[in-house]
């Protein structure tokens, strides 16, 4: 890989909190919790508040509705830990409408937020069960070999329940946001600036409404790919970030984490 290309990688992947390709080989610590049990609402395939009240998820609820080892074939699931949370007041956005995209890329709740459980979802290596030296390798092998150890999708999915109607408003904002700011923003965490140089919008099904975009980020130039979704089911609403080493570098095309989406929705259903 490209030096610029691993520059930008690792640049890209710190921005949006999301070391989990350092971590696909073991296990971390727990996920972020939070008490509450009161009312929801429910919306139907809309942003509009719910015209029927739906039950809060409580912090047990919801992280037995949360993502586990076995849940989705071919990726391992582990709870996020310390190092991967991020307070709503370390996010910084120079377009303020933007904001609710960038806690979205960082798994923070919105206001109204009870409870929350987060996830980290990563592909497992592909192998055909044929261990080869590069000595062994035929010409174009190694390099094959090379971009298939970085072809691996990692997704920070985080849950958040809600009360009231705030979770439809979340996903309301979250969809406004997008929209608004399709020509870019800058966000800071913890200091470190990232560039989102455009919001495109993507096709995803799933909950009671979802919405899927490919976000952008940019660096002295370079250009790396992030897929950001966001699932409301009843009172809860998903958001899941997914990054690609192989596709930062211009090696692959990845697309939305329809498997991991499909698993969540299923079991929030």
């Amino acid at each position: 890989m490209p030096a610029t290309a691993v520059r930008r990688t690792a640049l890209a992947a710190s921005a949006a909190a999301l070391a989990l390709l350092a971590t696909a080989c073991g296990g971390t610590s727990d996920a972020d919790k939070k008490d509450g049990t009161d009312d929801k609402g429910a919306a139907s395939g809309s942003s509009s508040a719910p015209k029927t009240p739906a039950k809060a998820l409580t912090a047990a609820e919801l992280e037995k509705a949360t993502l586990a080892q076995g849940d989705v074939r071919g990726r391992k699931v582990t709870k996020a830990g310390p190092a991967d949370e991020v307070p709503a007041d370390g996010v910084t956005v120079d377009k303020e409408g933007c904001l609710p995209v960038a806690h979205a890329m960082f798994g923070v709740a919105q206001k109204g937020s009870v409870a929350t459980t987060k996830r980290k979802v990563i592909d497992e290596p592909k192998t055909d069960g044929k261990k080869k030296s590069l000595e062994d390798m035929a010409d174009g092998e190694a390099g094959e070999a090379f971009k298939d150890a970085f072809n691996l999708t990692s997704t920070f999915v985080a849950l958040h329940s809600y009360e009231g109607t705030a979770g439809p408003d979340a996903f309301a904002a979250l969809k406004k946001a997008a929209a608004d700011c399709a020509g870019g923003f800058t966000a800071t965490v913890a200091g470190t600036p990232t560039k989102v140089a455009s919001i495109t919008e993507e096709k995803v099904t799933g909950g009671d409404e979802a919405m899927a975009w490919t976000v952008t980020s940019e660096d002295e130039g370079d250009t790396a790919p992030f897929k950001l979704v966001a699932l409301r089911k009843e009172a809860t609403v998903a958001t899941f970030f997914a990054f690609n080493l192989a596709a930062a570098s211009g090696d692959v095309t990845f697309e939305v984490p329809v498997e991991v989406v499909a698993a969540q929705d299923k079991k929030l259903a």
